[in-house]
C-alpha cells in the first residue's frame, strides 16, 4: 500500500439526522467544530445531517406513489373546461 495518500484527520464522526435525531457514527473527514456525547458515552465531533437513510422515504418504505394516469386526466378536463368557456 502506498504511504501519505490517506487523509490523516480520518476519525469516528457522530453523524445526527434533524428530522428524527437518528444518530450514526461512521469514520470520516468531514470538517466540525461541535463536539458532543453519543449514545455510547463517548465524545465525537458532530456533524448534522438534513436527510440519512433513517428518514429518506425510499429507504424507510413510506415513499409515495404519484398517480400519473389520473394527474393526466385532470390536467385535460381542466383544459376542456377553458376551452368551452372561450
Amino acid at each position: 500500500m502506498k504511504k501519505d495518500i490517506h487523509p490523516q484527520n480520518y476519525r469516528p464522526v457522530l453523524f445526527i439526522d434533524n428530522s428524527n435525531k437518528t444518530e450514526f457514527i461512521i469514520p470520516s473527514t468531514v470538517v466540525s467544530s461541535e463536539k458532543g456525547k453519543a449514545k455510547d458515552g463517548k465524545e465525537y465531533p458532530i456533524y448534522h445531517l438534513e436527510i440519512s437513510s433513517a428518514s429518506h422515504p425510499f429507504y424507510t418504505g413510506n415513499e409515495k406513489v404519484l398517480d400519473a394516469a389520473g394527474r393526466v386526466e385532470k390536467f385535460r378536463a381542466k383544459q376542456s373546461k377553458k376551452s368551452i368557456k372561450k
